[in-house]
């Protein structure tokens, strides 16, 4: 009976660790990325990154954004666990005003569905006009 218990008990434990499915698991270092305030027409160039901290190849099905004002760039390979990547996102800084945006973010990770978000606020063109008005006093 003894013997019975043993190998009931070994087999149960060998099951739960060979039915543990590899999985990937992305993590971010920051999910909201505050622009400030930025001139216009600047860089709107800025970059998520993450790591795989799970145990299979992470791999991106789906990156869109909230409107065609923000363009994001999935990686194109697979991340392979423990490795490092970048998702990079450009936001159109030629429209005046504050901004907030949406990027959705799809893989095969166990956090399958994530929402990244930027902020801040474009400000107005300056005027040549003012300019030299501004260097003349």
């Amino acid at each position: 009976m003894k013997n019975s218990a043993l190998t009931f008990i070994t087999l149960f434990i060998s099951f739960f660790i060979f039915s543990q499915e590899k999985q990937a698991e992305i993590k971010f270092e920051v999910t909201t990325i505050d622009y400030g305030e930025v001139e216009f027409e600047s860089d709107g160039k800025r970059v998520f990154k993450f790591k795989n901290v799970g145990t299979a190849p992470l791999i991106f099905k789906r990156i869109s954004s909230s409107c065609g004002c923000t363009i994001p760039k999935k990686p194109e390979k697979p991340i392979e666990p423990g490795d490092s990547g970048e998702i990079e996102v450009e936001y159109d800084t030629k429209r005046v005003g504050i901004f907030m945006k949406a990027i959705s973010v799809v893989s095969n990770s166990k956090n399958s569905s994530i929402v990244l978000r930027i902020k801040g606020e474009v400000l107005e063109e300056e005027d040549e006009e003012e300019d030299e008005e501004k260097n003349n006093i």
